[in-house]
């Protein structure tokens, strides 16, 4: 059984069709790499995934659970994990406590913990606290936990995404352009992030990424996308040398 399975969703907005047909079946320790020119429909198939927008058709099953239509928090805790194209971490909180913003909805004690100073409330708040702590020292950030994440690099802001989004313990793991804004060197350790927590944790990594060379090289399969439809999927060889995606990405030679 895939842990994520996605069959033939499909959804419109007005006149506009955005995806039309995807599917993908991807299996702990995979990487899929979803590629394609702006408006393509990438953005929105995480969307539907991850609860933003409900399908217009189609199903999404996770670890054999039918999630289609269930709220966006469900399905996170159900065990979906996503980080965003435009960073979205809370100005005026320290990195720890961006990421245990996160770990709440794991939290043990009940609605009289969290409004009186009872012991089991300190006691979980300190598990809470040295579980952000193990995942920000898996991103390389453990020396930063105190720090505002508004006065750190854009590479170290989306590796704190990625922590937030693991505290989540996420099954599958949607990274929506992740080295986005990033320069080569912060792209390279990047892309050894994302390969290191593929092998560690075994969970599935779906990539939306424009940067070509970053998925070719850490994807095992590649889902093109062109104006909401599927041209083209396989692996990173059979996808470069593919004609349609060669037009879509480089126009058609004319004649």
């Amino acid at each position: 059984m895939a842990t994520l399975k996605v069959e033939h969703i499909y959804k419109n907005f007005g006149g506009v069709k955005a995806i039309q047909d995807f599917s993908i079946e991807a299996n702990p320790g995979q990487i899929h790499g979803i590629i394609g020119p702006n408006g393509a429909g990438k953005t929105t198939i995480f969307n539907v995934i991850s609860g933003i927008y409900p399908a217009d058709e189609g199903s999404v099953y996770l670890d054999g659970k039918d999630v289609t239509r269930m709220e966006q928090h469900r399905i996170t805790l159900e065990g979906m994990g996503r980080t965003f194209q435009n960073i979205r971490l809370f100005k005026g909180l320290s990195v720890l406590d961006n990421v245990m913003c996160a770990f709440d909805p794991q939290s043990k004690y009940g609605v009289p913990g969290s409004l009186l100073p009872l012991g089991k409330r300190f006691a979980e708040e300190k598990r809470g606290r040295d579980i952000c702590m193990n995942f920000l020292k898996m991103v390389g950030l453990e020396d930063y936990a105190k720090e505002r994440p508004e006065n750190m690099s854009y590479g170290h802001q989306r590796r704190l995404e990625i922590a937030r989004a693991l505290t989540c313990r996420p099954k599958v793991l949607l990274l929506d352009e992740p080295a986005a804004g990033l320069n080569p060197v912060e792209v390279g350790e990047l892309t050894e992030l994302i390969q290191r927590l593929s092998k560690d944790i075994g969970f599935v990594i779906l990539l939306i990424e424009h940067r070509l060379e970053l998925v070719m090289n850490i994807s095992q399969f590649i889902h093109v996308q062109n104006f909401g439809k599927t041209i083209a999927v396989g692996t990173p060889a059979q996808v470069r040398s593919n004609p349609e995606v060669i037009e879509a990405y480089l126009g058609k030679e004319g004649g």
